[in-house]
């Protein structure tokens, strides 16, 4: 079993307390020692640990207070407690766990005992971890365009109202542009949908590598059309932004199987005004990105104010 997880231990006596520190780093671990419930509380609070080994009587504040502290609140993670006791009656036993503690031993411990249940927390520890990595693999999914690797027309809707929320709030600029591949039919009916499917992962990836990591995003709202979602941006920082993308995609070739593709593409811009809600927002670029096919396409639009 692969070690090295950061143990808390709250121990009133320095002797027992630095014999179990002994222990567990022995066995690979780091370990934090704090010399009563209280003191465990504040390092437990300024530096998350995900298992805790509290005596049950100490000072000031005990290993049943301790337990109860950490179970009404919220962590990164979730903590597996061990409650050290003298305590071996059955429904004393049961006051421990009932406090939150989820295993106990009793003094005086037998080492071998002790690592054998810290690894069982571990193994539950480790669970625990596996399925939340597993099921943000499945949310990550969820809002993800299978083809094009951009968020999906379901995470657009869930995301921008709050883009526009944070924008309202703060008074931040936020601008949105819809994009459009110019002809993308002519190109499936011409080169084949493989080709097709190729054109638009490759016209994804222009967008995603033009917009900046952490603060813009893109997400393809339905066939060829892409939506470029812009915090902390006004409408002229988009206009000039969308311009950038539609010289690079002219300028791109896109080589499939025996065959080169030039395309081209148009594109709406539209900045968050007052009163505006975000269907508003993406229905004016919508318009404009209409305009801009309507008059020639392969350019920019934006609302005249």
């Amino acid at each position: 079993m692969s070690q090295d997880f950061s143990i808390l231990i709250a121990e009133d006596n320095p002797v027992s307390g630095k014999m179990l520190e002994k222990i567990l780093v022995k066995e690979g671990h780091q370990v934090t020692l704090a010399e009563n419930g209280r003191l465990a509380l504040e390092k437990f609070n300024n530096e998350f640990c995900p298992v805790i080994i509290t005596d049950w009587m100490m000072p000031e504040m005990n290993g049943l207070e301790l337990c109860k502290a950490i179970r009404t609140r919220e962590h990164q993670g979730y903590v597996y407690i061990i409650l050290v006791t003298a305590h071996n009656k059955v429904d004393e036993i049961v006051t421990g766990l009932e406090a939150g503690a989820d295993d106990y031993i009793t003094k005086p411990y037998n080492h071998a005992e002790l690592i054998a249940r810290l690894n069982t927390g571990i193994r539950f520890l480790k669970l625990e971890e596996s399925l939340k990595k597993a099921n943000e693999e499945i949310r990550t999914l969820s809002v993800t365009d299978a083809l094009t690797g951009s968020y999906n027309r379901t995470f657009i809707y869930a995301q921008l109202p709050k883009e526009l929320e944070r924008a309202l709030r703060y008074n931040r600029p936020l601008s949105v542009i819809f994009s459009d591949i110019d002809h993308f039919k002519k190109i499936n009916d011409t080169f084949g949908h493989s080709a097709g499917d190729q054109v638009l992962k490759e016209f994804t990836g222009n967008l995603l590598g033009s917009v900046r990591r952490n603060i813009d995003w893109v997400g393809r709202y339905g066939g060829e059309e892409f939506l470029v979602v812009l915090p902390e941006t006004d409408i002229h920082g988009a206009c000039q932004l969308a311009e950038r993308l539609r010289k690079k995609v002219e300028a791109w070739k896109v080589k499939t199987v025996g065959e080169t593709i030039s395309i081209t593409a148009s594109f709406g811009v539209s900045g968050l005004r007052s009163g505006m809600d975000y269907m508003a927002l993406v229905s004016e670029a919508d318009k404009c990105l209409y305009q801009a096919k309507y008059e020639g396409r392969n350019r920019v639009k934006r609302p005249k104010l």
